[in-house]
């Protein structure tokens, strides 16, 4: 490793010593960790199993993986499944909306993994049994009933070890109103630049976690606020210099489709 490289990892290990205690202080409401800097795997470890389901669940748990980040959508029984896009077309061998499909006709479809392992699509319920006690959830809420996914997550005794993301305004009053004590997050509008855009619209939707900086002058104010940040990174082709260039913004955690590479990186630099 060249010595710009190394003086940018040591400054990054002393800025994330002095940020474990800013989560730790600051991000209260968040689902407890064992690591100072969060890892979550997007749509489970899903690089030879199937996006969102139990397997790529249970992968991200082996790896080590902080969250597991699971999408949220109704089948039209009203039963609450995994699945990312609203078509199943896309991941299984079946065809059509999920919205329009009974949980009957979605446990008969076939999910392939990369590795041929072949899976079916999970059940939200069996999601949050895989996933108690052994990683925590970052919820992207799709297309759902906040009080029938609220009710779920509390049967299945899992209300601290979940974090929701919002899509729209109207789900941030919905969760607020049947959970008001559940952690949210969501992305800031790209168009705010100023710390006075910044506080109105915080105002309008208090955050506790966001997964963008529009502005880099508006990291200061992110934290005073004690907002947590978790940067997606998550695609096809990461690298050590996507994760470090995250991180030089003293961040909190990172979405990635690279989980173990990610994990390793992270021993491996002492950043763990």
């Amino acid at each position: 490793m060249n010595l710009k490289k190394n003086l940018a990892l040591c400054a990054i290990l002393l800025s994330n010593f002095c940020l474990t205690g800013f989560s730790q202080q600051m991000a209260k409401s968040l689902p407890k960790s064992k690591h100072g800097f969060i890892v979550i795997a997007h749509r489970g470890s899903h690089l030879n199993k199937p996006e969102n389901t139990i397997a790529a669940i249970e992968e991200a748990i082996l790896l080590g993986a902080d969250y597991v980040e699971l999408d949220l959508r109704t089948t039209r029984d009203g039963q609450l499944v995994l699945l990312h896009n609203d078509h199943v077309d896309q991941v299984s061998d079946g065809k059509g909306l999920i919205k329009d499909l009974d949980i009957e006709a979605v446990k008969k479809l076939t999910l392939k993994g990369v590795d041929g392992s072949l899976h079916q699509i999970a059940s939200f319920a069996d999601a949050l049994k895989t996933c108690k006690g052994r990683i925590n959830i970052y919820l992207d809420f799709k297309a759902a009933d906040v009080d029938l996914a609220y009710k779920e997550i509390e049967k299945a005794g899992m209300t601290d070890q979940v974090l929701v993301y919002i899509n729209e305004l109207q789900q941030y009053y919905s969760w607020k109103k049947v959970a008001p004590k559940m952690p949210l997050m969501s992305s800031l509008d790209k168009a705010i630049r100023t710390k006075q855009a910044l506080l109105a619209a915080l105002d309008k939707m208090p955050l506790d976690v966001v997964d963008n900086i529009p502005a880099e002058n508006l990291l200061p104010v992110i934290r005073s606020l004690g907002i947590s940040v978790f940067l997606d990174v998550q695609k096809k082709n990461e690298t050590p210099d996507d994760w470090m260039n995250a991180m030089k913004k003293a961040i909190q955690g990172m979405q990635t489709d690279h989980p173990e590479a990610l994990i390793e990186y992270l021993k491996v630099n002492r950043l763990r």
